[in-house]
């Protein structure tokens, strides 16, 4: 296998009793890019990052991430290594403050993973790597304020910055802009590509305009199948990805 491919998948399969939601996928994703999954609603991407992250165990075939073969891996240790998802809906604790959430996520990564019942003052040794994520995303201002009270893209950035807190070296992205503003897209869009300086992000994403802008290669999934792969250029002009997806977008 390349080295220049941070993930390899050979084969693999994920089989729901007589459902097969992942069929024989074999993909590679290059170090260093972003590399998008499209499909139309049933093509198998959730189900995708779900073997890739652990979730499910593969009915049949192979993942190597960063030239380990993790396909027994537990989905802890996964992360632990620098494979990391976020999710479609903002998985952040509500009642706690933008400023705690990224400390409970930076706690992953240290001798404190359990220690929520200990003093402020053992864990502010955190608050500068917490103050450098939080400008990151761009929410210095809103350090202090309950996660519950942020707007949804807001929170969608929150999400980011708790994951990125993992220090992952492959970031899965499931849906990032879903249900944002065309704003609040142009900040997520920019922080994707801020974030891709050093790690490469690997993201299911429905916003084609968004894909076509960010993505250097595209995997397009329909019926748990790659379908093609190539860059954006390339798969919209295919005429079974128009028939069975870009078509179908564009004219929604």
């Amino acid at each position: 296998m390349s080295e220049d491919n941070i993930l390899t998948t050979e084969g693999l399969t994920k089989s729901f009793g007589g459902f097969v939601a992942v069929r024989n996928v074999d993909l590679r994703v290059r170090r260093g890019t972003i590399h998008a999954v499209i499909g139309p609603n049933g093509a198998g991407k959730t189900s995708l990052f779900n073997l890739l992250t652990k979730t499910y165990p593969p009915t049949s075939g192979r993942i190597v991430f960063d030239g380990r073969d993790i396909t027994a891996m537990k989905p802890y240790d996964v992360a632990r290594i620098g494979l990391v998802r976020s999710f479609q809906i903002s998985a952040i604790f509500p009642r706690l403050t933008v400023r705690e959430n990224v400390r409970v996520a930076l706690q992953g990564k240290t001798d404190e993973s359990y220690a929520f019942w200990r003093s402020g003052k053992t864990l502010r040794r955190l608050d500068a790597r917490v103050d450098e994520l939080l400008a990151v995303v761009d929410l210095t201002g809103f350090a202090d304020s309950p996660a519950v009270q942020l707007p949804y893209g807001r929170k969608r950035a929150l999400e980011i910055a708790t994951t990125i807190a993992l220090e992952p070296t492959l970031l899965l992205l499931d849906e990032p802009m879903a249900g944002l503003s065309r704003q609040d897209i142009a900040r997520i869009a920019q922080l994707i590509r801020q974030l891709a300086a050093d790690r490469t992000i690997l993201m299911v994403e429905h916003n084609l305009s968004v894909v076509s802008d960010l993505s250097d290669r595209i995997t397009v999934l329909s019926r748990g199948e790659v379908l093609a792969e190539g860059t954006y250029q390339e798969v919209s002009t295919m005429p079974r990805v128009q028939e069975a997806y870009i078509g179908g977008v564009h004219a929604a």
